[in-house]
């Protein structure tokens, strides 16, 4: 299986990247490269030239590591508590809240960067976790293009801004991904250290039981619960009882009073709610959608298709059966796009398949100058490649070079 990987990556290495493709991923690669260290020095990010903080939601990370360094990571859950941690951190005060509503094995995260100061902290948290997303973009994409391609994400502006954690998101699914056919135990690391993102846990159990994946399911599962003993002894039972009491009013807020606006979120619940719809119908079509999505993925995942597809397919999956999906959270569409640049680099892009990927970026960007929530169709558009690439999958026979990744 590692050979047919390193035969793909070889074999992708004969084709240019399409001119196009490059100029596009390249200027928005400078542009995320240039904005940041830009906006430091100006003041426009993480700190404003007032000399107040700038409320975004970074905060909530660096407050809640505050408490836990305090002996108190129980409170990193209480509203009230971690909005006046965060005031007194900002120097301002701020509309809502930035709540703190982690699993308690994130507090890990969160503590070791509350040692920092603030500006450190966010700027190194910011960077630092952009270098794992990169490695696994160019492991995936098989060549040096999948740096410029990480880089040049358009989510990757919106995850940075705010300080959020879609690049460890992104990079974990990515490793899961892209190990899973050849290193299933460290596949499986990947995706117990993803349980701090307990909207993603859906999917993949369902598609490692469905297709007798168990080395990895055993792993992921071991590392879930060493996980959480872990957290348990160094934040307390008191920690996963907060969770625990404070995931309803979470629940409450976001999904069903729309604190977060509904706007910024980018899921087919969200949209529904968007444009008035009751919260009942909201959960109609978004359990429609994650039954269908779950379905099609069973199905392509049992079949003879290229494992390229099946793993693009369940990147996208993940975004389109999660009611709770922010913009930052789009940075695993990277993801799906990596394993189709892949394939494109490999065999050549389709004709329509550069314009479509085209469309893709223009609707993260547009969503970042107008807040008109697009990225369900982005997501779509996504899905709709990976299924034409697939065509018709419970038909198609493999070829002999796909053998083995497609049984692994």
């Amino acid at each position: 299986m590692a050979d047919d990987l390193d035969a793909a990556a070889i074999s992708s290495q004969r084709r240019a990247v399409p001119a196009s493709l490059f100029a596009v991923c390249f200027a928005l690669a400078c542009i995320n490269a240039a904005f940041f260290p830009a906006g430091l020095l100006s003041g426009i990010w993480i700190w404003g030239a007032d000399g107040l903080g700038i409320p975004t939601d970074f905060v909530n990370v660096w407050a809640a590591g505050k408490l836990a360094l305090q002996g108190q990571p129980a409170l990193a859950w209480d509203w009230d508590v971690q909005r006046q941690i965060e005031l007194d951190l900002l120097r301002q005060d701020f509309p809502g809240y930035f709540a703190w509503h982690y699993p308690p094995p994130f507090l890990f995260v969160a503590a070791f960067l509350a040692q920092f100061p603030y500006i450190v902290a966010f700027a190194g948290w910011a960077y630092a976790s952009f270098i794992p997303y990169a490695l696994v973009m160019r492991a995936i994409v098989g060549r040096g293009f999948g740096l410029v391609l990480a880089a040049g994400f358009p989510a990757l502006f919106s995850n940075t801004l705010v300080g959020q954690n879609g690049c460890l998101t992104a990079a974990l699914v990515g490793g899961t991904l892209y190990l899973l056919p050849v290193r299933p135990v460290l596949a499986g690391i990947c995706l117990g250290l993803l349980t701090y993102k307990p909207q993603y846990g859906l999917l993949f159990p369902v598609l490692l039981i469905a297709t007798q994946r168990w080395t990895a399911f055993v792993s992921a599962s071991v590392t879930a619960v060493v996980l959480a003993l872990a957290s348990w002894l160094a934040f307390g039972l008191e920690s996963w009882q907060a969770f625990i009491h404070w995931m309803p009013a979470f629940s409450q807020a976001f999904l069903t009073e729309g604190k977060a606006t509904w706007w910024k979120l980018q899921s087919l619940f969200s949209l529904v709610r968007y444009f008035g719809g009751s919260e009942a119908l909201g959960w109609a079509f978004q359990w429609v959608l994650t039954a269908a999505v779950a379905v099609v993925l069973v199905t392509l995942w049992r079949s003879p298709v290229r494992y390229s597809l099946k793993a693009a397919a369940l990147a996208v999956g993940l975004l389109l059966t999660t009611p709770y999906l922010f913009m930052y959270d789009m940075m695993v569409q990277a993801i799906a796009v990596a394993w189709l640049v892949r394939i494109g680099l490999g065999e050549g892009f389709r004709r329509y398949e550069l314009p479509v990927l085209g469309c893709i970026a223009a609707l993260q960007i547009t969503f970042m100058l107008t807040g008109i929530p697009l990225g369900l169709i982005a997501n779509l558009m996504t899905g709709a490649l990976v299924l034409a690439r697939a065509g018709t999958w419970w038909r198609r026979q493999p070829l002999p070079s796909e053998t083995l990744l497609a049984a692994a």
